[in-house]
Formats: structure tokens, C-alpha cells, sequence
């Protein structure tokens, strides 16, 4: 748990005051956890060390970021909904196509075909934005809302 005295006494020692009282609480609290268990550096070998550790610190986060950004590509990230009536005589549009995709536009596209109280669903997998199936108007037309084209 943190004091607020010793919260008080570190923000006063370093000078660091606003005029706006939660704006300034927030600061002295991150001011306060930026230098917990930390000693400031006596002289300029400590800050160079300080600095090498922080640029190996940045090199190791940069090439997780890397890593991630890589991962995130197979991530289903892109979603296409088409609502539709498959009969034009009577009914609402209680019949939809859903493509979910990821980046390189491979996934799956799920078509609910609502007939006469009876539901169909129909599933078919989707590589580069296409499907090896036959795609009916609206599931190209999902695939397509997805893709953003």
C-alpha cells in the first residue's frame, strides 16, 4: 500500500506540482511508481549502464512487437454480415451470411437460410477471399463487406 506522506514528500522533493488536484495525484502516483525500489545514478558509467539496459530492454520488447504482429496476422480480424430474404413473395430478412476472415482473407463464411419455420445452416471455408464451393450472391457479397472491397 502506498503513503501518502511518502507520495507528498517525493513529489515535493522533485519539484513536480499541477494545479489540478486529480491530475496531479495521478502524476505523483506514476512519478511514485517510476521510481520505486530505484537508485538515481551517482555518476556518468551509471547512467551509460542504465542506458545500455534500457536499449537491450527496447531491442527484447521491439522483437516480441515483431512477434505479435506476425501472430496477429492469422487472427480472425475481418467480419462481413448480409441479412436477406431468399423468397421475394413474402417474409423479412431473417436469413443472413456471415464471412469471418483473417488477414490474408482466409476463414469461413456461415449462411442461415430461414425457410418456412425451418432453418438451414450452411458453412464453407473461404482461402484468399475465395471458396473452393459454389458461393451463393450473398455470401460473395459478405466475403466482399469483409475484405472492405
Amino acid at each position: 500500500m502506498v503513503e501518502s506522506d511518502s507520495l507528498e514528500n517525493c513529489y515535493i522533493r522533485k519539484g513536480i506540482e499541477g494545479s489540478n488536484p486529480s491530475a496531479s495525484a495521478n502524476t505523483k502516483f506514476m512519478f511514485y511508481l517510476s521510481k520505486k525500489n530505484k537508485k538515481e545514478p551517482k555518476d556518468l558509467k551509471e547512467v551509460l549502464t542504465a542506458f545500455e539496459k534500457l536499449s537491450d530492454d527496447f531491442s527484447k520488447v521491439s522483437q516480441e512487437l515483431v512477434e505479435l504482429k506476425e501472430l496477429n496476422k492469422k487472427n480472425l480480424q475481418k467480419v462481413g454480415v448480409v441479412r436477406f430474404n431468399p423468397f421475394k413473395e413474402g417474409g423479412g430478412d431473417q436469413s443472413f451470411s456471415i464471412a469471418v476472415l483473417d488477414e490474408a482473407n482466409n476463414g469461413f463464411v456461415i449462411t442461415s437460410l430461414y425457410i418456412n419455420a425451418t432453418n438451414r445452416v450452411y458453412a464453407k471455408p473461404i482461402e484468399k477471399g475465395t471458396s473452393s464451393y459454389s458461393l451463393s450472391q450473398e455470401e460473395k457479397e459478405a466475403i466482399n463487406k469483409a475484405m472492405n472491397i
